[in-house]
């Protein structure tokens, strides 16, 4: 769980974006960062026994930098108002599937998979769904995925509008072979951030996608 001064925080700053504000609660930065941190070390202390492959994973492999980098963003706000968790075997250079934690006032939602792999992933990736689609049936139409997250998530700016190259529109596996990004999400409400079970709560919905996850790994490293 986390307290509702870091939760109080994160909002105080969305309205107050800027060096000076944040200088003047450096203190205040400091309490949320600890908050931030004991949180993620909870729920590697929960998952770790039971998906061995995060046996490695540190905290400060599944945390974030509060600076945006704003090299090339058009908003030039300096600071991110929300706390992003990843955990994966592939710590955060994105190269294995994992579970993610999105806290936000109002955007809150937890999930996993793959976000915009690389090409050379997404062509590993379409060919094991390719191969092997009755597997990713079994796995999205486990009841528990199903009751949590109903299905891969699928907009426009993730999902092809015709066939990838070298894939027949008529492909039973059609439509999860045009996506682009390989997740699943489900939002819940802020105030469950507060609660003293929200990391088993959480934990929970992330090791639902753990089938997921070991089929979108087997693609990237199997030989």
């Amino acid at each position: 769980m986390l307290s509702k001064d870091t939760l109080q925080f994160l909002e105080d700053l969305k309205a107050n974006n800027n060096r000076d504000w944040f200088l003047e609660n450096k203190k205040r930065y400091e309490a949320v960062k600890k908050d931030y941190h004991q949180l993620v070390a909870s729920f590697l202390d929960t998952l770790k026994p039971l998906d061995p492959s995060l046996e490695m994973l540190e905290v400060k492999n599944c945390t974030f930098r509060i600076n945006r980098d704003i090299r090339f963003a058009k908003d030039k706000s300096p600071y991110k108002t929300n706390l992003g968790v990843w955990i994966s075997a592939g710590a955060k250079n994105a190269e294995a599937s994992g579970y993610y934690l999105h806290i936000e006032n109002g955007k809150c939602f937890v999930g996993g998979g793959l976000y915009c792999p690389q090409p050379d992933q997404l062509q590993k990736i379409r060919k094991e769904i390719h191969f092997f689609y009755d597997d990713l049936q079994e796995i999205l139409n486990d009841k528990k995925f199903k009751s949590i997250y109903q299905n891969l998530n699928r907009d426009e700016t993730s999902t092809l509008k015709n066939p990838p190259k070298g894939y027949d529109k008529e492909d039973p596996a059609i439509e999860f072979l045009k996506l682009k990004s390989f997740t699943a999400t489900q939002s819940f409400d802020t105030k469950l951030v507060t609660q003293k079970d929200f990391v088993s709560i959480m934990a929970e919905k992330m090791l639902a996608l753990k089938p997921f996850n070991n089929f979108i790994d087997r693609a990237l490293y199997s030989e």
